[in-house]
């Protein structure tokens, strides 16, 4: 019930997809006026990004696709998009659409757009094409969030089996195969929707030829493959294990298995956040110790779940006391990487309630919080259970050592009482000393009647705490994966502080009303002016002026002047030229970064005219 709810809820609830690669700039300049056409589109991202065959989208003043060249990176640099443009192209607003892959296999798209000559007015909307399909952002989450799950059960499983030594491994069998054809259907699907994921379109396009080529010679295609002949190899380890269980054989065995578990944990770092961004190596040696600890400790819980059920109560005296050491130095592993991870996505405790990112690290923490005491109240039965163990060591006299040659006491040799045989061993002599007997103690206590392993109410304590604990575990899996999928705060704040250099603060762009008196269309209205980049040095000022019929009107003169009062500067005229519709220039010379006063005066007729002023910031 509960995986079918998580599949609900990643099916119904897609999102479009947020990657750790942030756009850096653009060229042109988003919403920038170019006097000549540019021969390339460059978009520069935060991180290295993976190309698409269409990546690029570009629409002309006409609304037409423009034809372009084959998208490549500029420079050599991984972290660039370029493509060619046309030798001549018309004057007005053209928009570009773009979509590219993060280095962290997410993939992020977008659209800016940037004009020749003039801005153009547009007549409809403009379909950049898809963002994002969502039942292939759907099917592709759900996939992802089943190969988590089976990749902690298998490991978790096979750790529970060579380092707790269970005598029966019967129950572990039907979860460890479970999980190998769960994983392995699940990274098939992985692979089959990795193209239509990245395009953004249909799951249909999984079976284009063309697109699964690409998509295996990618990074991300080449992890999955990856998993894919781990898991192969894993099965045959397995087959060999369950038929050849020699003890003595088990440090090889225990090497062999945690090699595999270190290959599969890597297909995951080498394709998500921890490939990109800061201390990758770090990062990645991290990620696999976290991903391996999960299995552990989350994967275990089930073979100990199953365990319980199964198993005699003898068996259990041992089994649940390594576990539970297991599990705790597990949970230490995952607090250490944990915290190291948590770092390096938010790179500010601020962003932990101000970003996306944060939130979701939040309620996973608050799951794992959740889990951690009710693993709390586990340990409390696991005591329990142990403590039968405890007296039975603690009861046990030290052997008394014989000289050299003597007999065996109650016998001759070596022999065994009344047996004649030798090599029988031997029942310890009290020598006058009672025999232990009544309740064993437990760590923490004297444990009630019938405390340990063959208490069914200890066990079945323990079964119930276990089986919360594995239910809260599959809800912090499924945050986790949407976690993966979401922007690190870090990686946003890098984005937004290393804006493009002719991005417009939002001061930039300043609307202001006006009214000369007069009844007529252009008489009042309103005077849009753009400054462009509003930094020190050259700046490009743009002004379009509205009727009061909210209507583009062509009025005899625009003229706007700075002055910055602080420092006696000014006034500096822009000396704006008409464009036909709109009134610009590209070289007004802004010397001191400062709160600058902005006069514009909108002359509508020979006699007529009014003058606005507010304030703009200028930039260093």
């Amino acid at each position: 019930m509960l995986l079918g709810t998580v599949l609900v809820l990643l099916l119904a609830g897609a999102a479009p997809a947020s990657a750790h690669a942030a756009l850096r700039s653009t060229d042109p300049d988003d919403g920038s006026v170019v006097r000549q056409a540019p021969r390339h589109v460059t978009l520069t991202f935060t991180e290295s990004v993976g190309l698409l065959d269409d990546s690029f989208r570009v629409f002309g003043p006409d609304q037409r696709r423009v034809h372009t060249g084959e998208a490549t990176h500029a420079d050599g640099r991984s972290d660039t998009a370029r493509i060619g443009l046309p030798g001549k192209l018309a004057e007005g607003t053209y928009t570009v659409a773009w979509r590219v892959v993060s280095a962290d296999s997410h993939p992020v798209s977008g659209a800016f757009s940037f004009s020749v000559g003039k801005r153009s007015a547009t007549t409809g909307q403009i379909d950049t094409g898809p963002a994002e399909d969502p039942l292939t952002r759907g099917l592709y989450d759900a996939a992802r969030y089943l190969a988590y799950l089976a990749a902690a059960l298998l490991v978790g499983t096979a750790a529970f089996a060579l380092l707790c030594r269970p005598a029966h491994t019967s129950p572990l069998r039907r979860p460890l195969v479970a999980a190998w054809w769960t994983l392995l259907g699940s990274t098939a699907v992985l692979l089959l929707l990795r193209a239509p994921y990245e395009a953004g379109t249909g799951p249909a396009a999984a079976f284009d030829a063309s697109a699964l080529g690409r998509t295996l010679t990618g990074r991300p295609g080449l992890a999955l493959l990856a998993r894919l002949l781990v898991l192969l190899l894993t099965a045959a380890f397995l087959v060999r294990l369950s038929r050849h269980r020699d003890t003595a054989k088990r440090p090889v065995a225990l090497a062999i298995g945690t090699a595999l578990a270190v290959a599969l944990a890597l297909t995951w770092a080498a394709a998500e956040h921890a490939s990109a961004g800061i201390q990758v190596p770090a990062a990645m040696t991290s990620s696999v110790a976290h991903l391996l600890a999960t299995g552990v400790w989350l994967g275990g819980l089930v073979a100990l779940l199953l365990t319980l059920r199964r198993s005699s109560g003898d068996d259990l005296v041992e089994v649940v006391p390594r576990f539970s050491r297991i599990a705790f130095t597990s949970v230490t592993v995952l607090a250490v990487t944990g915290l190291y991870q948590s770092w390096r996505g938010l790179g500010s405790l601020s962003a932990l309630s101000g970003t996306s990112y944060g939130r979701l690290l939040l309620a996973k923490l608050t799951g794992v919080a959740v889990l951690l005491l009710v693993a709390g109240y586990s340990r409390r039965w696991t005591a329990r259970i142990a403590a039968p163990a405890v007296a039975a060591r603690a009861a046990v006299p030290a052997p008394v050592p014989q000289p050299v040659g003597a007999p065996a006491e109650g016998g001759e040799g070596a022999a065994g009482p009344g047996t004649g045989e030798p090599g029988t061993p031997q029942e310890p002599e009290s020598h006058g000393e009672p025999k232990p007997h009544g309740e064993p103690k437990s760590p923490d206590g004297p444990a009630g009647p019938g405390a340990g392993s063959g208490d069914p109410g200890i066990r079945r304590r323990l079964r119930r705490s276990v089986l919360v604990e594995v239910a809260v575990a599959a809800v912090v899996l499924m945050i986790t994966t949407v976690l993966t999928g979401t922007l690190p705060s870090r990686a946003q704040a890098e984005a937004a502080q290393q804006a493009p250099l002719g991005a417009l603060p939002p001061t930039t762009e300043i609307t202001m009303p006006f009214d000369t008196g007069t009844d007529s269309v252009t008489g009042s209205g309103k005077v849009q002016v753009t400054l462009d980049p509003a930094r020190v040095g050259e700046n490009g000022v743009q002004a379009v002026v509205y009727g009061s019929d909210t209507g583009l009107v062509v009025i005899p003169e625009v003229r706007i002047t700075f002055t910055l009062p602080s420092r006696k500067v000014g006034p500096i005229d822009a000396e704006l030229t008409d464009r036909g519709g709109y009134w610009s220039t590209n070289s007004v010379n802004l010397p001191l970064a400062g709160k600058w006063t902005m006069k514009t005066t909108v002359r509508v007729s020979d006699v007529d005219q009014v003058s606005v002023e507010r304030q703009v910031r200028v930039e260093p």
